[in-house]
């Protein structure tokens, strides 16, 4: 998989998410947030442009130490080809969960990104 690595020094992956088993997918271009252990997270906007189905809700510490609670929703993407289910919450971003058995390479000076 290739990505790149915009003008604000973010790395960025394009995905395909869909909101069933074995349909269709959409692109969506996610930050690889390496600090982020969890799998996805999407904007909530594409959240409701996939359609997809609220599923639970899991605990959450923002960056200001407030403690929350966010819904989750399941999604299905393509990874590697294969599909891959995961549940995920509202901002863009891919986490470490998903990084874990491939290699991330990411050139800041060719602004490039590499997920082998």
């Amino acid at each position: 998989m290739k990505g790149i690595v915009d003008d604000d020094l973010r790395a960025l992956l394009e995905v395909h998410v869909g909101g069933v088993a074995n349909g269709a997918k959409s692109s969506v271009l996610v930050w690889v947030d390496t600090a982020f252990n969890g799998g996805l997270v999407l904007p909530r906007h594409e959240i409701d442009r996939l359609g997809l189905k609220e599923y639970s809700s899991t605990p959450a510490i923002l960056a200001d130490g407030q403690e929350v609670e966010l819904p989750t929703y399941t999604c299905y993407l393509d990874w590697f080809g294969k599909e891959y289910r995961t549940q995920i919450v509202a901002n863009p971003l891919l986490g470490t969960m998903l990084l874990d058995g491939h290699d991330l390479a990411i050139s800041y000076r060719r602004r490039s990104l590499t997920l082998d």
